[in-house]
């Protein structure tokens, strides 16, 4: 008999997130639950979690969770970011050792405001600074890796099954308005710290379940503009194409939805005049950051969130709500273990985005 390990399970990964419309605080221990009844997806070589909300009292400031390989590599990133960054408060990132959990790098975390007078200098402004930061350390630093970037939102993954990376990171500790989380199980690409979803750049995190065919064409476009995938992982060009669309191009969430999963040809041809001609120019315009292969995706953001599926709807993803709450997941029994009232659970069409926005000033 195969053991775990040892079977390829295309369809594996597993994706789960929880949002409060109503920007209701939660802890993290309902994304923990969430992920057990899907245990079997992964194969414990990576998990994690992101929380929005989580850091209210540094909420101006960007919060950079940086793994070490050592106090060198530490001491050298350190240096960098106090020449760029007034640095307000830096610590290790509070974990609890448990030996489901191994080879344990240097954890810590930092809560940073970038410096007026090199912006001023540099013409630029202080998202795009942050994201050239995160980029330069990831591409030059050895032994450092900035897997968390955002304001008042932060990302905690590792090597092992989600629900005891969800223990490790003591979850239940912070409270957020909106949590993602993913389980996985690699099939191209090693387990590794540094590889484990979500996937991050400023505020945007994305936890995905799937193959990107298209990865390379997707990775030689997106790279003409500063990004560096140095993860070894697909998963981490959409982070950036969404980044690159959302923020630098000023696309809608419907729009970036759109480009990555763009309907086939003769779907837009069936569509209303004003609707085909605007997707006609989204499919034309970024040919290259159309993601083909199977996919389910979980986009998060400050505010809200947005789902979507491969546009033949290759990989399984639920979405149902109660009271404020709007729960998406791979699979139904993760979103019954903890709304086990929870009304009716739909599955959305290909390409169909599902956006969720928390209502404004709750966040």
């Amino acid at each position: 008999m195969k053991q775990e390990g040892q079977i390829r399970i295309p369809s594996g990964c597993a994706i789960s997130a929880i949002i409060s419309r109503e920007g209701r605080r939660m802890t993290g221990e309902a994304i923990m639950q969430s992920m057990v009844p899907m245990h079997d997806r992964s194969n414990g070589l990576g998990g994690g979690f992101a929380g929005y909300g989580i850091y209210p009292e540094y909420k101006e400031f960007y919060a950079f969770h940086i793994f070490y390989n050592d106090n060198d590599a530490r001491a050298e990133c350190e240096k960098l970011l106090k020449d760029r960054f007034e640095i307000v408060k830096a610590e290790n990132i509070p974990i609890r050792k448990i030996p489901e959990i191994t080879d344990v790098p240097l954890i810590w975390r930092y809560f940073v405001a970038p410096l007026a007078s090199i912006l001023s200098r540099l013409q630029l402004d202080e998202k795009e600074y942050v994201a050239r930061t995160v980029m330069h350390i990831n591409t030059l630093l050895d032994g450092a890796y900035v897997f968390s970037s955002g304001k008042n939102m932060g990302v905690f993954k590792a090597v092992g099954f989600p629900e005891d990376v969800g223990r490790f990171y003591r979850l239940e500790e912070y409270e957020a308005y909106s949590w993602t989380a993913h389980g996985r199980y690699p099939t191209n690409t090693p387990g590794w710290w540094g590889g484990a979803h979500p996937f991050s750049l400023l505020d945007r995190s994305i936890v995905h379940n799937g193959e990107i065919s298209s990865y390379d064409a997707n990775r030689r476009y997106i790279e003409m503009f500063g990004y560096k995938c140095t993860l070894q992982t697909d998963t981490e060009v959409i982070t950036y194409i969404a980044d690159y669309l959302l923020r630098r191009q000023g696309l809608t969430l419907e729009e970036t939805a759109a480009v990555i999963a763009a309907p086939f040809w003769s779907t837009i041809a069936c569509r209303p005049p004003e609707e085909a001609a605007q997707l006609a120019f989204l499919r034309t315009m970024y040919p290259s950051l159309l993601v083909t292969g199977p996919f389910s995706i979980i986009l998060g953001f400050t505010g809200g969130l947005m789902a979507l599926n491969d546009r033949l709807k290759l990989r399984s993803m639920v979405v149902a709500e109660q009271d404020d709450r709007v729960y998406i997941a791979s699979e139904e029994a993760a979103i019954r273990a903890v709304a086990p009232d929870v009304g009716e659970v739909y599955a959305p069409g290909g390409g169909e985005p599902v956006i969720v926005h928390v209502k404004e000033g709750a966040y």
